[in-house]
């Protein structure tokens, strides 16, 4: 860490050292890919902190899920990790697992669109071409109304963390999926 701030090969080393499950890295490299787009659409100037967030997020839920959004913050402090980091991780649980609010412009992207990459990959799994290239806004919507598809993709979480950055939701849909484009071979949505 250089000066106290980890660089994204350690968090990666670190995202590795607690999760195993594909599915589980895809989506946090999906996560990672989405805030530094957000992050570079809303012109912050450390785009690389917004995407070791986004990479690290999910740190303790494959090793421990009962306890996810509270592990975490005993880890990331052990290795002395940034309190503003671990905060806005923490923040990303807001309501369902965790009682840190997200305040911050960073932890209300990382609330609003963790939920909203599980939904547009399990939309790009279904497509013929398995490719996010030109999955479109609508056709998430499309899955959206659809209670039943990608059940465990909290819609209410999506459109609430929307409503706290004051975008409208297709503006959110858009970003997410542009922003999952740029890593789609990395998290296996480049198509078939």
């Amino acid at each position: 860490m250089d000066n106290g701030v980890p660089n994204r090969a350690e968090a990666l080393a670190l995202l590795k050292e607690y999760n195993q499950n594909d599915s589980l890295i895809k989506h946090a490299l999906a996560v990672e890919a989405v805030m530094r787009y957000f992050a570079e659409q809303f012109g912050e100037p450390d785009v690389e902190k917004w995407g070791i967030i986004g990479l690290v997020h999910d740190l303790d839920y494959e090793m421990y899920p009962e306890e996810h959004c509270q592990k975490v913050r005993e880890i990331l402090t052990d290795r002395q990790w940034p309190e503003e980091y671990i905060h806005a991780i923490v923040s990303h649980g807001w309501g369902i697992c965790s009682d840190v609010e997200p305040v911050e412009k960073m932890e209300k992207v990382l609330y609003a669109i963790d939920e909203l990459t599980g939904l547009i990959t399990a939309a790009v799994l279904v497509r013929p071409d398995k490719s996010i290239k030109e999955l479109t806004v609508k056709s998430v919507k499309k899955k959206w109304k659809q209670k039943g598809f990608a059940a465990g993709a909290n819609r209410d979480v999506i459109a609430a963390g929307a409503e706290r950055l004051g975008m409208d939701l297709d503006e959110l849909i858009a970003g997410t999926i542009e922003g999952m484009q740029k890593v789609a071979g990395e998290i296996g949505l480049a198509g078939e």
